[in-house]
């Protein structure tokens, strides 16, 4: 069984999409249908924007689910998954390729997303930090250590790599005490804010209003959803967790152990970067995990 991954925030790259959008008219037809709808050219951003341009919310967050849905589309009869899922940002990729969400519902709700987390992150000046080397339940335990300040689990990634989130005194006292227990390393990450953490429950409300106002319709294929880590087929409950998403840690982890217990055989990450193919391989080594090859 084929499961395919959708890679969220952190996957952009200046030149993601050129070559897509210059040797597939229906990849250009998209791109530009996109350019349309947002009211600003985002291809030239991501064939030629600077790291800084393309690290602004409002791009870095449209950026990656047009390059992964655009190439899942170009694919065409060759994108045949028994299973998807996708890395925070990427659930709403997946979504799109699984055809629960149409193509230009998605964008809305993306871009809606990251205007929504941007507000969210200008509030609550925050932070996000890398925990290598150190068990679930120590990074558990000295999160919840740290009363007076917020600092939780944000993504679950593989075993020994936990992001933690929270305001930036609390992410520092963590690390420490991280350090402390005997994590290899924390390491910051370049992002605009708390993802996945309580510090984004202003978004969370403003985005619940757009996807429920939103069409779902049931897809080809289950979608593995990051706040449980199970397959979901009915569109009202994929609306629910998508609203939690926001807020809740992403359980990525337990969502490959259960697409592999459910029989899937071949990971194939669809978008910009390999990094889910690499978080697959640490979660099992005998798993079989590519990138998506295609030809014009």
């Amino acid at each position: 069984m084929k499961a395919y991954l959708f890679p969220g925030q952190g996957a952009q790259f200046s030149g993601m999409g050129k070559d897509l959008y210059e040797k597939s008219e229906l990849a250009r037809e998209l791109f530009e249908k996109a350019n349309s709808q947002l009211g600003f050219r985002i291809t030239d951003i991501m064939f030629q924007g600077s790291e800084d341009e393309l690290m602004q919310t409002k791009v870095t967050q449209p950026a990656i689910f047009l390059h992964s849905v655009i190439l899942a589309r170009v694919l065409g009869e060759e994108f045949k998954p028994d299973m998807v899922a996708g890395h925070s940002l990427g659930e709403f990729s997946a979504l799109v390729a699984n055809k629960v969400l149409t193509f230009e519902d998605g964008l809305k709700l993306v871009y809606a997303r990251a205007m929504a987390m941007q507000k969210a992150c200008e509030m609550n000046p925050s932070a996000m930090a890398a925990i290598l080397g150190l068990d679930d339940s120590n990074v558990e335990r000295i999160c919840r250590s740290i009363s007076d300040e917020i600092v939780v689990p944000a993504n679950y990634n593989s075993p020994g790599q936990i992001v933690i989130s929270g305001s930036i005194v609390g992410v520092s006292m963590a690390c420490e005490k991280l350090k402390e227990a005997g994590a290899k390393r924390t390491l910051s990450l370049k992002v605009g804010g708390a993802f996945h953490s309580p510090l984004m429950e202003p978004a969370r409300v403003e985005l619940a209003e757009a996807i429920s106002a939103t069409r779902f319709v049931k897809g080809i294929c289950p979608i593995y959803q990051n706040v449980t880590g199970q397959p979901v087929t009915d569109p009202e409950i994929i609306k629910a967790n998508l609203i939690k998403q926001l807020t809740a840690p992403v359980r990525w982890r337990q969502t490959i152990e259960n697409m592999i217990a459910d029989g899937a055989k071949i990971f194939i990450e669809v978008g910009p970067g390999t990094v889910l193919q690499g978080l697959v391989k640490k979660i099992d080594k005998e798993a079989e995990a590519m990138s998506v090859q295609w030809e014009v």
